[in-house]
């Protein structure tokens, strides 16, 4: 049973990997359409007397049409750092763990005991792969922001208030809307394949616009009308769900990484690092709250579409 969640959410990591890399890749593009950009960023940062993170994360280079952008880098040293580090800890399995494998195990288990009390066993069967690798992805990706270098280390321009970055090599990869819209999506895919198999399409339409609750008669005709208002109340809340997901985090990372460089720059070159460090520690705690909400966010959507009024959460029908 270890081996096979283990195994899971490698896999899970790696089909992950592969949509955020298609996702990424088109908005991108769309980013770095504006040749002209960089010198502006530039010029905008020596007039404020301070290097802010872009919103937009700069191009770096392009694998034939597709753009390669530095959050995208980060993104993918954290992952294969994640595989790498999955594979070294299950590749000799012991029957008494103990280094990699016993971290490992203890942190899939801790996941997969919390999942199974929040959506159910048999829920949490079919979906642990992705909720555990959400969670791993994220919390890794975050930490791996707040590493010296990333943001500080590229190419730029000297000025007048001294040296301005302009297109850093490295970024948080969550500090990129094009990566938290890429997981967000990448759920909402999973999300309406595990409603389908639950419900059916006839059933996935009666959760959302038939009748709820123990109403019987004609009153429970009146209410058709109130239920279908309910159900397209719903549905717009649904289609809202990847654009919440994905500003959360993005806001969040953005936001912090944003607040390091200021208080960096708040004081003397040598006693900057001190003032930055209660809010290093802040954005570990962010980083960790992060993604835990957002793997309790998609846990719980998840469970409420395939929970039905008459079963427990998580259970067969």
């Amino acid at each position: 049973m270890r081996l096979r969640k283990l195994t899971s959410v490698l896999i899970g990591l790696v089909a992950l990997l592969a949509c955020a890399h298609l996702v990424l890749g088109v908005g991108a593009a769309t980013d770095a359409a504006p040749g002209a950009s960089e010198p502006v960023a530039g010029a905008v940062h020596a007039a404020h007397q301070a290097h802010r993170l872009p919103q937009a994360a700069p191009v770096l280079f392009r694998l034939g049409p597709f753009p390669v952008t530095n959050s995208m880098v980060v993104s993918w040293v954290v992952a294969l750092g994640l595989i790498a580090f999955a594979r070294i800890a299950t590749a000799r399995m012991q029957e008494v763990p103990s280094g990699a494998q016993n971290f490992l195990e203890w942190l899939v288990e801790m996941l997969y005991s919390f999942l199974e009390s929040l959506i159910g066993p048999a829920l949490v069967r079919r979906t642990f792969w992705f909720f555990a690798t959400v969670f791993i992805f994220i919390l890794s990706a975050n930490w791996a922001g707040l590493l010296p270098g990333l943001g500080t280390i590229g190419w730029g321009t000297r000025t007048e208030h001294g040296f301005v970055i302009e297109r850093p090599l490295f970024r948080g990869a969550n500090a990129d809307l094009n990566m938290t819209f890429a997981l967000a999506m990448a759920f909402f895919a999973c999300w309406l394949v595990w409603a389908l198999r639950e419900n059916g399409v006839k059933g996935f339409v009666l959760h959302l616009f038939g009748p709820k609750g123990d109403v019987t008669g004609l009153l429970r005709v009146l209410l058709i009308g109130v239920f279908v208002f309910v159900g397209l109340l719903e549905v717009v809340s649904i289609l809202f769900r990847p654009v919440s997901l994905s500003f959360r985090l993005y806001g969040n990372i953005f936001a912090g990484e944003n607040l390091l460089e200021n208080m960096l720059q708040a004081a003397p070159p040598l006693l900057s690092w001190i003032v930055a460090v209660p809010f290093y520690f802040l954005e570990l705690l962010v980083g960790l709250i992060q993604a835990l909400v957002f793997m309790l966010l998609t846990a719980v959507f998840t469970m409420l579409i395939c929970t039905h009024e008459d079963s427990e959460p998580g259970a067969q029908h």
